[in-house]
């Protein structure tokens, strides 16, 4: 049988998913730009009654998916190889962790990790005293509990059925209607039911990214204007934003080996010598001290955070309760996201090493990132030297971390480190967001090859002309809340895609026949752990 020649240009672009996909974003937003307060108001309350009467259900999504990440990993299932029962890792474990941790979470750490703890300790859970002590480590343990196991678990739990059918089964497209054939059907799958699944997934990804690109930038320029000492504008914003562009455009081009993974692994390392840094001059044993008492907070009230809802709140509920549940809906949006692009850079690996790997490693680096970042500031609280607990009152997140920065020794260059690794982390945030759209949306085979370098380039240009247009014409606001209720949708579709892995590797005995033998694993962990 011949092999199907590979389209090229834009007939590699699947448009009966992709188009409708940007313009039902612009015909979504366009209209609630032009009375954004209005829609807005009428978003947020929307989305504030979700959270109110749904809260305890986001709160069992989370944990169900955990559980269902933990069955997989640990039962027969977890011993299936995604690829040939004999195939090699794609990716060394440290590169392959590194590329997850990168995707995973982004610049955002950089800003939960240094400040949430000043929002929790303001208004506490429990009754505790706000800004005392206690409120400190109830507020620090969050940050770090908000990057573990269950917001990882809503990342990945997709990727084990996207992986079977691409690694396993060859399927070529590499897609999660593809992925819920085994319980829909081919009629359904091939028809308008496969559409409308691709297009969701498309309109929530790349409303995504579009407010990522149009929201994200505030982190680097209100840094870069510190260290200027000149106020953020417009001007800066733009020339940030096509620096931004043209990196994760590049980065994109150049494909996971030479773009995505050698820049994860140079964010890794430097990330590193920040850190390490930040402990020699800083107050690293307050930090460390500080970090063992956070981890221990966490770990003995693990139970109690993943299950907080507040219910006997009288008055107002704690900030907690409100951010948790937002947190959940939000990282909903991007699952599909996180579980496709983990799901293509996992061939070779078992259920097993991709689902434990998505949980540990990233949740590792966060919780250190918090340990660090949030015990500067909670030692200037406590030292008098700056009062970040008024300044969370009265000042966006973005614009207490250059104050925070510069009460450091050597404040330039921890700010410029800073800035370097928050854009880098921008960058893979938004490279492996591109390459997945356009694995996702090629007409080509993904079982075997990557998207086209055209192709692209040419959802990089999508994602930043929507930025773009968004931003001129006022739409991203009311697109970011829209893109946080859009989570509800995909949870459905994740339990559905858990499902039907589990039916495929059923239906194929994959437990019986596609795992490594004794001599496959003893090769395959040497090449794991020593090769690049």
């Amino acid at each position: 049988m011949s092999e199907k020649p590979k389209r090229s240009g834009f007939k590699a672009i699947d448009w009966k998913i992709f188009l409708p996909s940007i313009l039902l974003i612009l015909l979504i937003s366009i209209p609630l730009a032009l009375f954004e307060s209005e829609s807005l108001t009428l978003l947020n309350g929307i989305f504030d009654q979700i959270v109110a009467n749904f809260g305890w259900g986001y709160i069992w999504y989370a944990t169900l998916l955990l559980a269902a990440g933990l069955y997989l990993s640990f039962s027969k299932y977890g011993k299936v190889v995604l690829g040939a029962p004999n195939e090699k890792p794609r990716f060394s474990l440290f590169s392959y962790a590194s590329i997850l941790i990168a995707m995973g979470l982004g610049s955002t750490i950089m800003r939960t990790g240094m400040v949430q703890w000043a929002e929790v300790a303001n208004n506490p859970p429990f009754g505790i005293e706000p800004g005392s002590t206690d409120a400190m480590l109830w507020g620090n343990a969050y940050s770090m509990y908000m990057w573990s196991f269950q917001i990882f678990s809503i990342f990945v739990m997709t990727a084990p059925a996207i992986a079977y059918i691409i690694h396993v089964k060859k399927r070529p497209m590499m897609r999660v209607s593809e992925a819920t054939r085994v319980i829909f059907g081919d009629r359904f799958t091939d028809g308008i039911g496969g559409i409308l699944i691709d297009v969701l997934f498309l309109v929530s990804i790349l409303s995504g990214a579009a407010v990522t690109l149009g929201l994200g930038t505030p982190i680097i320029t209100s840094n870069l204007a510190a260290l200027m000492n000149i106020e953020v504008t417009f001007t800066m914003t733009m020339i940030v934003t096509f620096i931004w562009v043209a990196l994760f455009s590049l980065s994109a081009y150049l494909g996971i080996e030479k773009g995505i993974k050698r820049l994860s692994l140079l964010n890794v390392y430097l990330a590193g010598v920040l850190a390490l840094f930040i402990l020699v001059i800083g107050p690293g044993i307050f930090i460390l001290d500080y970090f063992t008492d956070t981890v221990g907070h966490l770990l003995n009230n693990y139970l109690t955070y993943s299950f907080f809802t507040d219910s006997l709140a009288v008055e107002q509920t704690a900030h907690m309760r409100s951010h948790m549940i937002f947190w959940i809906a939000y990282s909903a949006t991007w699952a599909m996201l996180h579980s496709v692009f983990a799901a293509k850079i996992s061939r070779g690996r078992t259920i097993k090493e991709m689902i434990l790997t998505y949980l540990l490693a990233p949740t590792a680096l966060s919780w250190i990132a918090t340990g660090i970042l949030g015990g500067i500031g909670v030692h200037r609280q406590l030292n008098g030297q700056l009062d970040i607990l008024s300044l969370a009152q009265n000042e966006e997140a973005v614009q207490m971390i250059p104050d925070i920065l510069q009460t450091l020794p050597w404040s330039g260059l921890v700010m410029v480190l800073y800035i370097i690794i928050a854009m880098i982390f921008l960058t893979t945030t938004l490279d492996s967001t591109t390459f997945t759209i356009a694995a996702y949306t090629s007409r080509n085979d993904m079982s075997e090859n990557d998207p086209s370098k055209f192709l692209r380039i040419f959802v990089a240009l999508v994602i930043t002309g929507l930025a773009l247009v968004l931003m001129q014409i006022g739409g991203l606001a009311p697109l970011e809340v829209i893109s946080g209720m859009m989570g509800l949708p995909i949870i459905v579709l994740q339990f559905l895609t858990i499902y039907a892995v589990k039916k495929m590797i059923d239906e194929d005995e994959a437990w019986k026949y596609n795992i490594r033998t004794p001599d496959d694993a003893e090769t395959n962990d040497e090449y794991s752990y020593n090769s690049q």
